[in-house]
């Protein structure tokens, strides 16, 4: 399971309707509703402020949270939809729904590298180049994994690690098709320098013959 499931805090709405999400909003929360999971939908709000900060953050779509609401059970959700005021972008109402443990769900799951001083290629000063240092997949709900590892074991400057060559938990899959960049480890700077003026050392002296074969 992940480690660490975020709480988000809210609290029931009096009332439904464009009233009473306009009385929200004049006391600086914003409206939502909670729904699915085989039970009546909730309206709900969240301080304006504290939502704001949520959506700043990044992948509010896409995070799975522990709903806390007071008189209710705790329960996992989901963002499924943030509306937008059409001049100003700023959150007008948002839609949350309750997960069951078999749902299906797209979350960005970290990735964690390990065995870096049993690689030949760091050991030879190569460079860890980290591509995506997280992964987005399709998991279940009630069977999230915490992180996915990569073993450095063996690598040399140049080798790639991609997509496919991570054992992903069962029942998980990228949501992207095809066989995506992880990391690679590529040659330490300096070495590059060397190769690049050692490569232009060999062009000037083949230069030169030619000029002196043409003399």
């Amino acid at each position: 399971m992940a480690g660490e499931i975020p709480d988000l805090h809210a609290q029931e709405r009096a009332g439904t309707g464009k009233g009473a999400a306009r009385a929200s909003r004049r006391a600086h929360m914003v409206p939502g509703i909670v729904f699915g999971g085989d039970k009546d939908p909730l309206p709900i709000e969240i301080p304006y402020n504290a939502l704001i900060k949520r959506l700043r953050a990044g992948r509010f779509k896409s995070t799975l949270f522990n709903l806390k609401v007071d008189g209710h059970e705790d329960v996992r959700v989901i963002c499924r939809d943030v509306q937008r005021d059409v001049v100003k972008d700023l959150p007008t109402h948002f839609d949350l729904m309750r997960l069951r443990r078999t749902s299906k769900i797209n979350l960005f799951i970290p990735v964690e590298f390990l065995n870096e001083e049993a690689a030949p290629g760091i050991k030879k000063g190569g460079v860890l180049t980290v591509v995506r240092p997280e992964v987005e997949l399709v998991v279940t709900a009630g069977d999230i994994p915490e992180k996915l590892t990569v073993d450095l074991t063996g690598l040399n400057i140049g080798d790639t690690v991609t997509i496919s060559s991570i054992t992903l938990p069962q029942g998980t899959k990228p949501t992207i098709d095809r066989d995506f960049v992880i990391a690679n480890i590529s040659a330490p700077s300096g070495l590059k320098s060397s190769g690049d003026d050692e490569e232009g050392e060999g062009e000037e002296a083949d230069a030169s013959a030619e000029d002196s074969a043409e003399a």
